[in-house]
């Protein structure tokens, strides 16, 4: 059925990085006038974003914000039993991103590191993962870090995605303690639409050449090549809004919750206009979403956690949380859980 039950785990702290280029929606004229850009705002809520510098990848997003976990708690490196690294744009095809990081964060050779390639959905798996790892008896700390660089391989001058995505990354701790209580998932794959969200070319299915380079103009105006992201938006917007309150319905009844107990829910934050007509869908009171699109845009699976500390004000001891996020694929799921005595950092800048 998809849904799993744990007891006595929990996140320990939680630190996000963003790059420090702010991209604002109103000033993108390459493609829209200003009367359209002000109502993709309206729409989305995307104000503006964060994009990376060339020399910027996700590991180096999630290399700092790890970093700051490590500074400023009292995690020692040492004790960190597995690293868990989540992206979809990694540092190379071979090796894997967490192999380069545990050595650049000078963690045991003890380790167990491993990569997982999801995207929007990836903060939700990652947490089912490291969940599971910690009821091993040897296993008592995780370091989850999920990070994306999307903007590299996005369009500039795609109107699906050019105005929407941004770059971040985070390092999550996660370990045991009965004070978690019980936490709840479910988690949910349908590969027949894959084609929705895609990079056409540059895998081993259809190989980088200079035709899969060449930029192409779309029936919508787009302009983009084929190692490029295309997206769907219908496609997606269809599907979530049809299966994203039946999942948060199935886990209600799993965890024998009402929606009325959760005091916090945190979408990914695909676009505001989505967010809400699921949370409607799903008989969530709009005053406990949080949100963070108006600051960072789409930032793929890093904006759960990027919303959280966005809006960590808002978010008190012992908060029972409802997250959900939908990624390409598809690939969805949805997680009850309680935050206590969590330690979220600011948002770093680099």
């Amino acid at each position: 059925m998809g849904l799993f039950k744990f007891n006595g785990i929990g996140i320990q702290s939680l630190s996000v990085t963003v790059p420090k280029s702010i991209v604002e929606t109103i000033n993108q004229t390459q493609l829209f006038n200003e009367e359209q850009l002000r109502k993709f705002i309206e729409t989305t809520g995307v104000k503006e974003r964060r994009i990376a510098d060339t020399e910027v990848c996700s590991s180096d997003l999630c290399y700092d914000a790890a970093i700051k976990l490590f500074e400023k708690t009292n995690i020692e490196r040492e004790k960190i039993d597995a690293l868990i690294f989540i992206s979809q744009t990694p540092d190379y095809k071979v090796p894997g991103t967490s192999i380069i990081l545990q050595d650049k964060l000078n963690l045991s050779k003890d380790t167990l590191a491993f990569d997982i390639n999801l995207t929007c959905s990836g903060f939700v798996n990652g947490l089912f993962f490291s969940y599971s790892l910690l009821q091993n008896e040897n296993i008592n700390n995780v370091l989850l870090l999920v990070g994306e660089t999307l903007s590299k391989i996005t369009s500039k001058e795609d109107k699906s995605t050019g105005l929407l995505l941004g770059d971040a990354g985070c390092a999550t701790l996660l370990a045991k303690d009965e004070k978690y209580g019980a936490s709840y998932f479910s988690l949910n794959t349908d590969g027949s639409a894959y084609k929705s969200v895609i990079v056409p070319a540059g895998g081993f299915r259809n190989m980088s050449s200079k035709y899969t380079l060449e930029s192409k103009t779309y029936s919508d105006g787009s302009i983009r090549n084929d190692e490029q992201l295309r997206m769907d938006g219908m496609d997606v917007f269809s599907f979530a809004v049809s299966e994203i309150p039946k999942d948060v319905k199935k886990i209600l009844n799993f965890a024998k919750m009402d929606i009325s107990i959760i005091d916090k829910v945190v979408f990914h934050q695909s676009n505001k206009y989505m967010m809400d007509v699921i949370a409607k869908k799903s008989k969530v009171d709009l005053s406990k979403m949080i949100y963070s699109i108006h600051k960072y845009g789409n930032t793929s699976g890093v904006s759960i956690p990027s919303a959280i500390a966005e809006q960590k004000k808002s978010i008190t001891n012992h908060d029972i949380l409802l997250l959900n996020a939908i990624g390409a694929g598809f690939s969805w799921g949805t997680a009850i859980l309680k935050l206590v005595d969590c330690e979220i950092l600011d948002i770093n800048e680099i």
